[in-house]
């Protein structure tokens, strides 16, 4: 499902990937571990696996994180991640978990 994404759809999903790694404020090694696992199964380029190491460094803006641009069709694979990456480190915290009631609910 994942190489269905386009260049754009990549990036997106790993900007609300990141934005959920910071969501308790700091970023687990098992969550940095994640991130990597991600960037790999999804073939990122140079470019693109430096954009992602910034957002390890500084969360993406908020603005850039508006749950209508993700595309109807890949709204279950973007809740599936941030699942994913809020138990990645084995310990989900009430800010994560809220956040993904939240995405949830604003994509249905």
């Amino acid at each position: 499902m994942l190489d269905a994404l386009n260049k754009q759809d990549r990036l997106q999903l790993m900007r609300f990937v990141c934005s959920f790694a910071w969501a308790d404020l700091e970023i687990a090694d098992e969550e940095r571990e994640f991130v990597v696992k991600m960037v790999i199964r999804l073939g990122l380029d140079d470019e693109e696996q430096d954009q992602v190491a910034k957002w390890l460094e500084v969360p993406p803006p908020a603005d850039d994180l508006d749950p209508a641009d993700i595309p109807k069709e890949h709204r279950q694979l973007f809740l599936d991640a941030a699942k994913a990456m809020i138990m990645s480190d084995g310990n989900v915290e009430d800010v994560e978990a809220e956040n993904l009631i939240i995405l949830d609910q604003l994509l249905r």
